[in-house]
């Protein structure tokens, strides 16, 4: 069997989806984090040039820190949607399944401890998983409208149980909105190398000191969850892509009825790519709960499983991609919540900076209307930035969605996602 299916799956369109042309090399990886450092060092130095000394913070030890931590529950998530879709089921109600998380984490933390509230928080998203695949496999519901009814439910039901569960603990911080305190999740700081780039970092040395402030963010204070959470990142990447376990569940989403054929249970691994999906959301909701606020807060997922999901596009159904556009989102997220509309401004000069580039790249490909719309659009943000000093407030707090919107955007020409996603499968078609 296994022969079989890699022969189909090896031969797709080269440059296209997932085929081999299509995946990127270290070295490509490596040249795009290194044009990302450049371009923030450049956008350090043209603000501090400007003399608007907050605008260093784009790469400081404490922006890169936050945007981590604003990165991981969106790419739990979007982890979970690969999962389901790889299998062939598209999973919209990861956002309810990040509730799930976020409540039953929180509930269990501030009784017990809060890595029995991480188990709870797991389980909750994981049977949110269990009911799509109920939905979807067993009884053929299509898949949007059981995630739709799922976000709902999940919402209705956490609200209605907070009432009930959190209300009457008012005296210890409850409130039918929120759970009382949660102790919190250890953290680890690489002792001596922490403090090492800290004083490289203050320094303010194009480049050197970027680098000092991009690395310092990743080893200093981190989450037990968040060094989980790369954990899974790359485990998924091994067992989707290294393992006869991962080579069926792909050939599910793929081809279910030649996987049938083979001796493959489709539906075994249907259930089990949903059920892990679910989880995997619910650990992107337990972090929300446990590591960003220690405390349940009624509305606290703000979309992340929808952006989630973006992620997962961008990344083009993979693990690495996906680690990367939660990185792009949760980097946004955080410059907007650490020093608002100041802030957000100077990233409008990186905007256009990265759109200048576009419409040269999209001119000399020939591309000559796309590459007039994306000069036009870079100077546009040019002029908005030496115009004005700051950004409205509104616009502020919208940062990530308009961020997940342009990147789509620019991305989904080379999207190929599974061919049997969302599409309807009944048992015995492959006999």
């Amino acid at each position: 069997m296994s022969a079989t299916v890699t022969t189909t799956t090896s031969t797709s369109t080269p440059g296209k989806g997932n085929g081999p042309a299509s995946r990127m090399s270290l070295g490509k990886v490596l040249l795009i984090v290194a044009g990302a450092l450049i371009a923030l060092s450049v956008l350090r130095a043209l603000v501090d040039a400007a003399q608007q000394a907050d605008f260093d913070r784009v790469t400081s030890s404490g922006q890169i820190g936050a945007a981590l931590s604003m990165a991981v529950p969106i790419g739990l998530a979007g982890l979970g949607g690969l999962w389901a879709e790889r299998a062939g089921v598209v999973n919209i109600g990861l956002e309810g399944m990040m509730i799930l998380g976020t409540f039953f984490g929180a509930w269990a933390g501030y009784q017990t401890n809060p890595w029995v509230g991480v188990l709870a928080g797991v389980l909750g998203g994981a049977a949110g998983g269990l009911v799509h695949a109920v939905a979807t496999v067993t009884f053929g519901v299509d898949h949007i409208i059981s995630g739709v009814a799922i976000n709902i439910l999940a919402l209705g039901a956490t609200t209605y149980l907070a009432k009930r569960w959190f209300e009457p603990l008012g005296d210890i911080g409850g409130s039918p909105k929120n759970s009382p305190q949660v102790d919190p999740i250890q953290t680890f700081t690489v002792p001596g190398l922490s403090d090492w780039l800290a004083d490289l970092e203050n320094h303010h040395w194009f480049l050197v000191s970027d680098i000092a402030g991009v690395i310092g963010g990743l080893v200093t204070d981190i989450s037990a969850l968040t060094i989980v959470s790369v954990l899974l990142v790359v485990g998924s990447f091994f067992a989707l892509w290294r393992t006869s376990f991962g080579l069926r569940l792909r050939s599910c989403g793929e081809n279910p009825t030649a996987a049938e054929s083979l001796g493959v249970n489709v539906y075994l691994y249907k259930y089990a790519a949903v059920v892990i999906s679910g989880a995997l959301a619910g650990l992107g909701g337990v972090f929300l709960a446990l590591v960003r606020s220690h405390i349940y807060n009624e509305g606290q997922t703000g979309g992340r499983g929808y952006i989630g999901l973006a992620a997962m596009l961008f990344g083009n159904w993979r693990p690495g991609g996906l680690a990367m556009g939660a990185g792009l989102f949760g980097y946004s997220d955080a410059l907007q919540l650490r020093n608002g509309g100041a802030t957000v401004h100077a990233l409008l000069l990186l905007v256009a900076l990265g759109l200048a580039v576009l419409a040269g790249w999209r001119i000399v490909r020939k591309s000559y209307v796309a590459g007039a719309v994306s000069g036009a659009a870079a100077v546009a943000l040019l002029l908005w930035y030496a115009l004005t000093d700051t950004v409205p407030n509104d616009l502020v707090s919208a940062t990530p969605y308009i961020v997940t919107l342009l990147v789509m955007g620019l991305a989904s020409q080379r999207l190929r996602m599974p061919k049997a996603n969302n599409k309807p499968y009944r048992k015995g078609q492959g006999t």
